[in-house]
């Protein structure tokens, strides 16, 4: 284990122990995100999924930070894709409960979304808003993400270098995404077996503890693809 390992370690325990042991810092955490809950988005998914991709490096190059790796312009891009994920959760789960209810004549299927009861009406919610978001949004999220990921590599990971160079969406589409891992991998495999059911968790939460849950998704899943790679 290294240096960095341990500063890593204490790192997260002591995130962990503060939101734990100081009086009032949950209390804080829950009653900010009611309030601001966008905003506290940004910064979830800026932190903790800027962190799953160092953990990936870690694993695969045996270092957390390399040059080009783009630390600042990463929490920027997770960060937006945080608010747009905390904004996609909302209007998956009011647009799944109206398909319930109207659709297939599930009566209360919205107040089963809303619940903090957990049960199988509860579950079954869950399930379809996690199936239906996953289904039809996370495949664009997760190529644009993989867009502004080369974007990023190839612009020296500065924030000067990913702003003064525009994306190049067609070129990179077609010519620089791997689609063997990106469709049969990514698409394929992880969104089936492993985002269906984690967001069917995350949607069994409490709401104010969702977003946060998602953002920790990121992490998982950036462990994930180190080890397929």
């Amino acid at each position: 284990m290294k240096k960095s390992d341990f500063i890593t370690i204490i790192v997260v325990a002591a995130v962990v122990c503060g939101f734990a042991f100081i009086p009032g810092a949950w209390d804080w955490f829950n009653t900010t995100t009611a309030n601001h809950g966008l905003l506290m988005s940004f910064f979830k998914f800026a932190i903790l999924g800027t962190f799953g991709e160092m953990l990936a490096l870690r694993i695969r190059e045996g270092i957390y930070l390399k040059k080009g790796f783009g630390l600042l312009p990463k929490m920027l891009v997770w960060g937006v894709l945080g608010v747009v994920i905390a904004s996609a959760m909302t209007i998956f789960k009011t647009g799944t409960g109206a398909l319930l209810e109207k659709g297939f004549h599930l009566e209360n299927a919205v107040k089963w979304i809303d619940s903090t009861d957990l049960n199988w009406h509860k579950f079954v919610a869950a399930l379809c808003t996690s199936v239906l978001m996953n289904t039809l949004f996370a495949p664009v999220f997760m190529t644009f993400h993989k867009i502004t990921d080369i974007h990023i590599a190839e612009t020296g990971g500065t924030l000067k270098g990913f702003f003064s160079n525009p994306l190049k969406i067609r070129e990179t589409l077609s010519k620089k995404i791997n689609w063997d891992i990106q469709y049969g991998f990514v698409f394929a495999k992880t969104i089936p077996l492993f985002w269906y059911p984690a967001h069917t968790i995350t949607f069994l939460l409490p709401p104010t503890l969702q977003v946060l849950f998602a953002a920790f998704l990121g992490v998982a899943l950036g462990v994930i693809l180190s080890i397929k790679k």
